[in-house]
């Protein structure tokens, strides 16, 4: 194909090390956000919440004695750490759920920026009044006597 002119479709250009740099950068905010995130689930791991003194207690749960919805949610990351699945859901299934969405959200924001694509997550008004009925009644459900299979 010698001779055909640069612009012809039929031509491709070299490639080189600039593209490779451009992804990197594409991909450096969602590398930075993951390495937070690893670096909190390491401390977790590593600083056992049953231990009493290590970390604050909930204030809703010391004065007024009512689970909110993130009551466990450090033992829920800490039995996440260690790959006890099931000692998870039962501290909070809700920290399990927002870990598997936060991987979901987060594989899709690095493809999609490695392709130079923008992430846009725009929920809805349904959506987030779904999400806050949701924390609602699992915040209910956990502190009533059917929902004890819920404490922490």
């Amino acid at each position: 194909m010698r001779g055909v002119n640069a612009e012809s479709p039929c031509v491709t250009p070299p490639r080189t090390g600039a593209g490779a740099a451009a992804v990197l950068r594409r991909i450096a905010v969602p590398a930075g956000v993951l390495t937070g995130v690893a670096g909190a689930f390491v401390y977790v791991g590593a600083v056992d919440p049953n231990e009493p003194g290590h970390y604050p207690v909930c204030p809703l749960l010391r004065y007024a004695g009512v689970y909110c919805p993130g009551c466990g949610g450090l033992r829920s990351a800490h039995a996440l750490a260690h790959g006890d699945v099931l000692t998870a859901l039962h501290d909070n299934v809700l920290v399990v759920v927002g870990c598997l969405a936060f991987a979901v959200v987060w594989t899709v924001w690095v493809v999609r920026a490695a392709r130079a694509r923008p992430l846009r997550i725009d929920p809805g008004p349904v959506h987030l009044w779904s999400l806050g009925a949701l924390l609602l009644v699992f915040t209910v459900v956990r502190n009533l006597p059917v929902g004890g299979w819920l404490h922490p």
